[in-house]
């Protein structure tokens, strides 16, 4: 599967994403990160501890094509999903016609004021480390934020140590840039640095955090 435009990412690292959906013209292979399934480190994570409690209010961030919002809504969870591209968003609304989650088109620098610390449960997969590292705080902090106090957050990102240099997009995150949510009123209670299964094998990072106050982040 081919990679994203490395260029256009450097140059526009929030508008590449819109044109790459558009360009794509409804050809899935043509979004390098678009299986049409949900994220299998998502699934087992759910199989594992469980989904939240029924209904809990919950955000997907950088949803794509809807596919792991989809499925927590299916686990019976109120799913809020956003992605940067309107193209990403009308196409999602497409594939799942009738469906349950409510899409936005959103900034990830600029969400709505009523988000803001709204929501039980948050999955965030593969954004942050879509985004060059000048805006990896910013973006680890606005996700950070979505965060109701008492709430769990799940990142799952590809992982590398902090001396590695690779020539992104995607941009792997270090145990350093993951553990900087600790610095936004979180607790990490789980953290798994792993390979999967794909070929060649890709360094995974998967890390639940639990919100631990109700001071401002």
């Amino acid at each position: 599967m081919s990679s994203p435009p490395h260029e256009t990412a450097h140059d526009d690292p929030i508008g590449w994403f819109d044109r790459l959906y558009r360009d794509a013209a409804r050809d899935t292979s043509r979004i390098p990160w678009a299986d049409r399934r949900p994220n299998k480190h998502l699934c087992s994570y759910l199989d594992r501890d469980g989904p939240p409690r029924v209904r809990s209010r919950t955000c997907v961030v950088g949803c794509g094509l809807g596919d792991d919002a989809e499925l927590l809504a299916r686990h019976g969870l109120s799913v809020t999903a956003f992605d940067v591209s309107k193209h990403a968003i009308d196409w999602a609304r497409e594939r799942f016609a009738g469906s349950r989650v409510t899409y936005h088109v959103a900034d990830l620098f600029a969400l709505p004021s009523d988000w803001m610390r709204a929501f039980d449960f948050v999955f965030e997969s593969y954004t942050i480390q879509a985004l060059p590292h000048a805006l990896r705080d910013g973006a680890i902090s606005s996700v950070a934020q979505l965060v109701a106090p008492g709430g769990r957050l799940l990142v799952i990102a590809r992982g590398r140590e902090a001396d590695e240099y690779h020539e992104g997009p995607p941009w792997p995150l270090s145990l350093q840039e993951i553990r900087q949510f600790e610095s936004h009123n979180f607790r990490c209670v789980s953290f798994e640095d792993f390979f999967d299964d794909e070929h060649p094998p890709v360094r995974r990072f998967r890390a639940v955090f639990h919100h631990t106050s109700d001071a401002s982040s």
